[in-house]
């Protein structure tokens, strides 16, 4: 999972890269240098709003502790609305906060361009605004916390076609519902695209809040495919059940997921099919939506975009250790030797 500087491998290439021109895990350097500096002046009195897109998941409760710990250290009151993936929910949170008059306003989207009329009257506003995980299109907040997310579906991609040495069988559940997350499937097929033996003999596009369970779409890959090497998936929530699905149906699948969290590193750890994840940090995009709130209010600049840290967690990268759950608060990784990916 470690690479040293002077390695030329592409991993080592990548991690070089990810570092330029982005807020890298040097982020919790950057936070506590900015506490401790004397006359730093924060908004104790402050009160901020957060509209969720979902607060479900250990993505979900990651964020709120994000939001929550970061408002509880530097200052203010924070009320938090859930839309539970709610389009017009989470629109109307956006409309009530802005006439509340907040300081600043924090929002994870779960369908960004739904919400992008929303997040533009808001930004008309002249409320700042702060997204975490997705960016919205066709508007200008003042700071966008999120991952790499075409890096991460890449990786994963490239993971895949390295550990089938170029040649196989593969399958894609995508998650096309946030333009942010279908980044990560274009990244993925960006990489398979470049090698001809590699074959996607099967691709479906996962709706949140349907019918049909990451579990079932997995059954139906493999029902439909008696030859499947590997599967990629756009999220976690699929891996971990498509887990189950290749191991109650006997096959020699593995599958490969992006987000993190104790269960998805539990089933890595133990050897199971599952044997990736991108390993995003949700705690750390929260923190700095509110750490650059405190910023702008007290007259200083915010980035307009802030790349947090993805680590490529394997079963390696978890033998002989505890499951971390907080492994995303800014210099928790690199305790247990992790080093970003992107």
């Amino acid at each position: 999972m470690t690479t040293s500087e002077d390695d030329n491998s592409p991993q080592a290439a990548r991690l070089r890269l990810s570092r330029r021109g982005f807020l890298s895990g040097a982020a919790a350097l950057t936070v506590a240098a900015a506490l401790a500096r004397p006359g730093r002046a924060f908004a104790q009195d402050a009160q901020f709003c957060a509209s969720l897109g979902w607060t479900v998941w250990e993505s979900g409760r990651h964020i709120v502790n994000g939001y929550q710990d970061a408002i509880n250290r530097l200052g203010g009151t924070l009320t938090i609305a859930d839309a539970n993936y709610d389009v017009k929910k989470q629109a109307d949170q956006i409309a009530a906060f802005v006439a509340s008059k907040p300081a600043a306003i924090f929002i994870t989207p779960a369908d960004a361009a739904a919400i992008a009329p929303a997040v533009q009257a808001a930004v008309a506003s002249g409320v700042p605004i702060f997204c975490g995980d997705s960016y919205v299109p066709n508007t200008t907040v003042t700071s966008t916390a999120m991952s790499n997310n075409f890096g991460l579906g890449a990786y994963g991609a490239q993971y895949i076609v390295d550990r089938l040495k170029g040649k196989g069988k593969v399958a894609l559940v995508s998650l096309p519902s946030n333009e942010s997350w279908d980044q990560r499937t274009l990244g993925a097929k960006s990489v398979f695209a470049r090698y001809p033996d590699i074959e996607v003999v099967y691709e479906i596009a996962f709706a949140l809040g349907g019918t049909t369970t990451p579990r079932q779409v997995v059954d139906n890959i493999l029902t439909a495919n008696a030859e499947l090497d590997a599967i990629w998936c756009a999220w976690d929530g699929a891996a971990s059940e498509g887990t189950l699905a290749i191991k109650a149906a006997g096959r020699d699948t593995f599958i490969t997921g992006i987000d993190g969290g104790q269960q998805s590193f539990e089933y890595i750890q133990a050897g199971s099919p599952f044997a990736l994840t991108m390993a995003q940090s949700f705690y750390e995009m929260a923190y700095m939506n509110a750490f650059y709130a405190h910023e702008v209010i007290a007259g200083r600049k915010a980035p307009r975009f802030v790349i947090t840290p993805s680590y490529a967690v394997t079963q390696e990268s978890l033998a002989d250790i505890e499951i971390p759950d907080n492994y995303d608060q800014p210099g928790e990784a690199a305790k247990l030797g992790w080093v970003r990916a992107l």
